[in-house]
């Protein structure tokens, strides 16, 4: 039952960020504002998890895993109401914040409680079990998207996530385990202050470059600020007894790894939800049940083929998987560069299909490979980095393959389906040569690390 507790909020955040995904043009419209300039309502949400989930373990340990986690789930569900009640994307981007407070409190903490719950060796197997309803969100956001969109007005698209968190909060009464420390150690509020304003006014500088009027000189001020910010947060860090975040635990290799490749890969392949609606609905042409239709594979092969993942890592282990994996889903994304006007939907289908499960693939290996290594007591630690990391990498994500795609439109507020499509392949082949780029990360790892977690061998050479 703690599985599919904890799979709820999965699917409540997942279902939320598809079902924007393929409502963007539509809401756009409606707002009267461009569509890249939505960019701005999916990135302040991730941006507000990157912020506040670093407190996310502390409160834990503090509070409780079961009060923080029904907190969340409520908190985020009275977002989805004011989301939905929003009258201008000033108030859009206000509320989506207010959700993020909730995501940033729910999604790691429950993922700390399946780390505490279960044995190492049971990890993945626990992980790819909560992954698949989880799942069912991505494949049902893109069509309940398209189906509200077109039959609908634009505010059901997070109403439908009031009745998904008060079942959630009835569970979490019910079911969820309440770990908690008997001694916590103070908030470190300067670290705290450091981190979240560094890399607020770094998002900020990636959301206005090449929209609005700041001079280069202003955008290389903004930049140098948020890197002395960050910079600040390392060195006090290190002379800290209980930092916010432990960047210690990066001097364990496979917890460097799995981070480092997970923000990198991450970067490049959380802009892609982003164009897929932009492609197919503003460049194709197509309706947005048809975009929310294509939109299903990714999701459907991820969840049906889910079962297999644990197999393959304790077949090839973890460092030869994402080594090669990196390098295929970034041909994917390249690929999707070459669907235009002329393509079949079959291809599209089968093309979205296979991306969907080497992408998965992706995700469960650099997930459990940050738990490989780590003891209990840095559990809740590395919990809190590994989901920092994630979010932030897709808050920039979604800003960066705006910026790409905005480079090569003339007028995004008035661009043709021929100028969308050529800005959006560009887009794609930026973002797929920057994800292949990144398995480099993944060099350093030997033979038979994550075995931990995979219950993988290294075969050694016969002599």
């Amino acid at each position: 039952m703690l599985s599919w507790l904890v799979a709820v909020a999965f699917f409540m955040e997942s279902l939320d960020t598809t079902i924007l995904n393929t409502a963007v043009p539509t809401i756009a419209r409606a707002l009267q504002v461009a569509p890249l300039s939505m960019k701005a309502v999916l990135a302040s949400y991730t941006l507000s998890l990157a912020v506040f989930i670093p407190v996310s373990g502390w409160v834990a340990n503090r509070f409780g895993t079961r009060r923080v986690f029904g907190s969340a789930i409520a908190l985020f569900t009275t977002g989805s109401l004011l989301c939905g009640l929003a009258t201008d994307i000033h108030m859009l981007v206000a509320f989506r914040v207010l959700q993020g407070l909730g995501g940033a409190m729910m999604v790691p903490v429950g993922r700390l409680t399946l780390v505490r719950t279960f044995a190492k060796s049971e990890l993945v197997r626990a992980m790819s079990f909560v992954a698949i309803p989880a799942l069912i969100g991505p494949m049902l956001g893109p069509i309940a998207g398209g189906l509200i969109t077109g039959y609908f007005h634009w505010s059901v698209v997070f109403f439908v996530n009031i009745p998904i968190g008060l079942t959630g909060l009835y569970l979490v009464r019910r079911h969820l385990p309440d770990y908690r420390e008997s001694r916590t150690p103070p908030l470190d509020i300067v670290g705290l202050v450091l981190f979240s304003s560094g890399i607020a006014l770094l998002s900020y500088v990636l959301e206005v470059f090449g929209e609005h009027g700041l001079s280069s000189a202003a955008i290389l001020t903004l930049l140098a600020l948020a890197a002395v910010l960050i910079a600040g947060y390392g060195l006090h860090s290190a002379h800290t007894a209980n930092p916010l975040l432990r960047l210690s635990l990066f001097g364990i290799r496979t917890f460097r790894a799995a981070i480092g490749g997970n923000f990198f890969t991450r970067l490049s392949i959380g802009g892609v939800p982003f164009l897929f609606p932009l492609l197919y609905q503003v460049g194709l042409g197509f309706t947005p049940i048809q975009s929310g239709l294509l939109m299903m594979p990714p999701a459907l092969a991820a969840m049906s083929l889910k079962v297999t993942m644990p197999g393959i890592l304790a077949r090839f282990g973890h460092r030869a998987v994402l080594v090669s994996n990196t390098v295929i889903v970034g041909l994917q994304i390249v690929l999707f560069a070459t669907i235009g006007v002329a393509t079949p939907v079959w291809l599209i289908v089968i093309q979205g299909f296979t991306y969907g499960f080497f992408q998965s693939l992706q995700f469960t290996s650099m997930n459990t490979l940050a738990y490989a290594d780590v003891s209990e007591e840095q559990a809740s630690s590395a919990s809190t980095i590994a989901s920092t990391a994630q979010q932030m990498s897709l808050s920039f994500g979604v800003a960066t393959a705006s910026l790409v795609a905005a480079l090569f439109l003339p007028d995004r507020s008035n661009t043709d389906a021929s100028e969308m499509i050529r800005g959006v392949h560009h887009a794609f082949l930026i973002l797929g040569v920057a994800t292949i780029a990144s398995t480099t990360v993944f060099h350093g790892l030997k033979r038979d690390d994550g075995s931990a977690v995979s219950r993988h061998k290294a075969v050694m050479p016969s002599a």
